[in-house]
């Protein structure tokens, strides 16, 4: 099996390049499945139905969140009835949608950090040992944490290491340099990065960022244009363990 995961992706941008790349990645890298967190594609913050579609029919087979998934009320609907798409599953009960998709024999589990992400979120590995329990381990399971805190994401890793073909972190918009295979055969990185533009901060317009660190005040973040980056991870897992064998950096600039 073979399967790309891409980071979070971030504004028109980043939307606009994963539309136009996807599918020559798909061909290029002989690719089974392709998962993208996508709770930053619409202005920067949240997600519509119509960016969603957009996604999903460039040939990504499943979209995961975060704690901006729902920015946009339109997506309510959208996150009950859509088969392909999550949102964190140790949300509050009552959250609409659910933190489990399914594409063929891959299963994609959503979990949400608790710390320095400014809610009271279930407690992620209670909630990843609950959902395991409903999975059939004959599977290949990959785990989307979108957290903050690196330590989180690498406890969460180790955890779950053995149990899952995969664990990647997002929320930081940030590539990590610590992609490896765990002991028992877990893909991990803390931070897939980002899909957006290149020339920005963490995808947003410099000149707003620089004027909210300077002055403090609640400036808006636009997402920014240009040139954009494509950061994503690529793992090839045995068919029969269902454990990965091997995971790399996909990074790509489209201009």
């Amino acid at each position: 099996m073979r399967l790309l995961f891409l980071g979070d992706i971030v504004g028109s941008c980043g939307r606009e390049a994963v539309v136009r790349t996807v599918p020559e990645l798909r061909r290029e890298l002989r690719l089974d499945y392709v998962v993208a967190n996508a709770e930053n594609c619409t202005n920067g913050r949240g997600l519509i139905p119509r960016h969603a579609d957009e996604l999903f029919d460039c040939g990504i087979d499943i979209l995961t969140g975060g704690n901006h998934t729902f920015q946009s009320r339109d997506l309510y609907p959208y996150l009950e009835s859509t088969s392909g798409i999550t949102r964190p599953i140790n949300y509050p009960p009552g959250a609409p949608g659910r933190g489990i998709a399914e594409a063929g024999d891959l299963v994609v589990l959503n979990l949400i950090g608790r710390v320095f992400m400014g809610s009271d979120y279930d407690d992620p590995f209670r909630a990843a040992d609950e959902a395991l329990a409903t999975i059939n381990p004959n599977r290949f399971i990959l785990v989307d944490l979108h957290a903050e805190a690196t330590s989180e994401k690498q406890a969460l890793g180790w955890y779950l290491d053995g149990r899952v073909t995969a664990l990647f972190g997002t929320h930081t918009h940030v590539p990590t340099a610590d992609h490896r295979l765990l002991n028992h055969g877990t893909a991990y990185c803390s931070d897939a990065g980002m899909c957006g533009a290149r020339d920005s901060v963490i995808g947003d317009d410099i000149q707003s960022v620089i004027a909210r660190f300077r002055t403090q005040l609640p400036t808006r973040l636009p997402p920014a244009d240009g040139t954009a980056v494509l950061n994503g991870l690529l793992i090839e897992a045995d068919d029969r363990t269902k454990r990965a064998t091997s995971i790399e950096r996909c990074d790509r600039v489209v201009c």
